[in-house]
């Protein structure tokens, strides 16, 4: 790698690093699920500080309603309120409205046959005590019973025992009947005299209400640092689910308060993640050079991680517990190996798996089951030419999770007790979504411009309408297309290259040929149009070709990597017929070879060096005249070490091995090409009937 990719590399890492760890759940941030009566499924829980388990706020309300609704509430005696003046002020109330048929009734009178009986009545009702009707309602609601207070004691008290006004005034009321004074009573305001002396103690009964529901709501007991709140599988009893939300609120606190542990905790973040990101770079650095070389195969690398990992925290987040399980992580390594390899796929799918498991309660299951659901995905795909076969490799990822799972649940649980039909459709929903990758490889090829196997595939159908038109319309290119295909396709397979990609590009290597087709000799029947042209002029006509092929295939929508192919498979060549033609008919002349030189450039990887040589020697061999594999083997030699030293490989990787294999894959597929053939006898029961026919 040089300097610059190595800068540029560690600046994609390092965003890639802030970005997860600015996604990764904090301290304050983390939160469990669960049920009372249900299984505790998460790992082991142990206490990291000591905190006091109170009760939760839900419970506290319930127990402060129910003190609330058995309080009985604290009265006093109103030592203001006395007998005697309330039994002067009826009198009174009496006295003033005398008249009509009471006219004779004199004060004194009603001082003594009425109101010595009126003071009597009152002076016992006060003496037990007169309560308003409100105290009494309230009284009423506990079981009618008030707690008045007897100096420093609160003495118990039926309210049935007390009078309120109305009572009161009843009493009255039958005493003036006796006394034929009722129609004289009901004529005098007495009510508005009658007024309770046992009230409502408002601060005592508000002091004894908060002591009663302070009783019954103390913090139950402590948990110590190190101690186990709860083990995974158990059950959650009402006790543990009351520890577990004191341990969350105590968690929360504890957390927004140790700044220093906040801090400690987010650089053990970034060192994991760095270290995961790393061990990614150098096992691409050490093994698959071409990608760490490549900035935007590593961009893509990156990308991938950074966008599977925000998915996967935001759906922890969105939905706790099981949400990062519906995150289709099998995605990645699919899409790495459709552009890839396998290697690479399991590792970068391994890297993503560590920095979810990270966001996760439970690693070992989730690790486990990503890492069945990876293999089983690259298993599956590992011959990826059609589309549908994503779709087959969703049902291997939900058979092998499936597995996983109940494997997983027999060794946590000893049975499938705790199995759960939610977790079998939460998992299904995963393998469904890892099909998802066909409409993403779609995504990433318009935006790394990566060409998959399957679009090469595609590609490479004949019936492709580019190649169509290319059959209908120049029938010998196409046959050449055909066969310098075949012959490619072998050499790069031999060789190690990609053998579709090299396959798809020497279909479309020529079809610039379209613009004039009968300028080009395999298209030709009997009449040469270049007869009668300036060899400058063919081979403006020929080298066009090139130009006019990458126009079609841009028009077309053919990917950058096949156009790559009909730039490249002339390189800086010339058109060497028409150059030497051109100097026989100018003797003596320095000729100028840029006329009859195309553009390039000269092939730059193995692929485009193999199609370079394929098509050259493809088009001499069909002038063999002698097609004795000694033959073949001298053309094949003669055209691919004129093309080195000429220096057209030069930017190519091919090694000298890779030189020595190909020519000898073109040797023996031509020789079988060309192989004699034996001639037929003719059929001797023909002859003999012809004999006897003339006879």
């Amino acid at each position: 790698m040089t300097r610059k990719n190595i800068i540029i590399t560690l600046l994609m890492a390092v965003v890639s690093l802030a970005i997860i760890v600015y996604f990764y759940p904090h301290q304050s941030a983390r939160r469990y699920v669960y049920e009372q009566g249900k299984p505790w499924n998460y790992a082991k829980l142990i206490a990291p500080f000591d905190f006091v388990v109170n009760l939760d706020s839900a419970t506290v309300r319930a127990k402060s309603d129910s003190v609330r609704a058995r309080f009985v509430p604290v009265a006093r005696r109103a030592d203001e309120v006395k007998a005697d003046s309330i039994g002067n002020e009826v009198v009174s109330c009496i006295s003033r409205n005398l008249g009509g048929a009471f006219g004779a009734l004199s004060e004194s009178v009603i001082s003594r046959q009425f109101g010595a009986d009126v003071r009597r009545v009152l002076s016992n009702a006060y003496a037990t005590g007169v309560v308003s009707d409100s105290l009494a309602k309230v009284a009423g609601a506990v079981g009618g019973r008030l707690r008045i207070k007897d100096g420093a004691t609160l003495l118990l008290t039926e309210t049935s025992t007390l009078l309120t006004p109305m009572q009161l005034y009843r009493r009255i009321d039958s005493v003036a009947d006796k006394a034929g004074m009722r129609t004289l009573l009901s004529r005098a305001n007495v009510g508005a005299v009658l007024v309770p002396n046992i009230v409502y103690d408002r601060d005592d009964s508000e002091r004894l209400l908060s002591e009663d529901i302070a009783a019954v709501t103390v913090p139950r007991n402590t948990i110590q640092n190190g101690q186990t709140i709860i083990d995974n599988g158990t059950v959650i009893t009402a006790k543990d689910y009351a520890t577990l939300k004191a341990y969350e609120r105590a968690a929360a606190e504890y957390s927004s308060q140790d700044t220093r542990s906040n801090i400690m905790n987010t650089c053990g973040q970034v060192l994991y993640v760095a270290f995961m990101l790393a061990a990614l770079v150098l096992y691409l650095a050490q093994y698959e050079p071409k990608i760490s070389r490549s900035m935007r195969s590593m961009l893509f690398v990156f990308s991938l991680i950074v966008l599977f990992f925000v998915l996967g925290a935001a759906l922890d987040r969105i939905i706790p517990s099981i949400g990062i399980y519906l995150m289709p992580l099998a995605i990645v390594p699919v899409l790495v190996l459709v552009f890839f390899s396998g290697r690479v796929a399991l590792m970068t799918g391994a890297v993503l798996t560590l920095l979810c498991a990270g966001i996760t309660e439970v690693p070992l299951q989730y690790i486990t089951l990503q890492t069945v659901a990876i293999c089983a995905a690259v298993y599956s795909l590992r011959q990826l030419s059609r589309r549908s076969q994503l779709l087959r490799a969703s049902f291997y990822v939900f058979g092998a999770l499936l597995v996983a799972y109940v494997t997983l649940q027999l060794l946590a649980q000893g049975s499938l007790r705790y199995f759960s039909w939610r977790m079998v459709a939460v998992l299904g929903s995963y393998a469904l979504l890892t099909s998802m990758a066909y409409v993403l490889m779609s995504a990433v090829e318009r935006l790394f411009g990566f060409v998959s196997n399957v679009t090469l595939v595609e590609l490479a159908d004949v019936n492709a309408p580019l190649l169509r038109q290319l059959s209908d319309e120049c029938p010998g290119t196409f046959q050449h297309s055909i066969a310098v295909s075949n012959l490619a396709g072998d050499a790069a397979q031999r060789i190690g290259a990609n053998p579709m990609l090299t396959r798809a590009g020497a279909l479309y290597h020529d079809i610039g040929k379209l613009s004039n087709p009968m300028f080009f000799t395999e298209n030709q029947h009997g009449v040469n149009p270049h007869d009668g042209l300036d060899p400058k002029k063919s081979a403006e006509i020929i080298i066009n070709h090139v130009s006019d092929g990458l126009r079609r295939a841009e028009r077309a929508g053919i990917p950058a990597v096949i156009r790559d192919f009909i730039s490249q498979h002339h390189g800086t060549g010339k058109a060497k017929y028409f150059y030497f033609t051109y100097c026989r008919e100018h003797p003596g002349e320095d000729v100028d070879p840029a006329p009859f030189t195309y553009p390039g450039p000269n092939p730059k990887t193995r692929e485009a060096s193999v199609l370079m040589m394929a098509d050259s020697v493809e088009a001499a061999s069909r002038s063999l005249r002698d097609n004795a594999p000694k033959s073949i083997r001298e053309l094949v030699d003669k055209i691919i070490d004129g093309q080195i030293a000429d220096g057209l490989h030069n930017d190519s990787p091919l090694s000298f091995r890779d030189v020595s294999i190909i020519k000898e894959s073109f040797a023996r597929r031509l020789a079988t090409i060309y192989h004699s053939r034996i001639s037929y006898p003719d059929d001797p029961t023909k002859n003999n009937k012809e004999e006897k026919n003339s006879l």
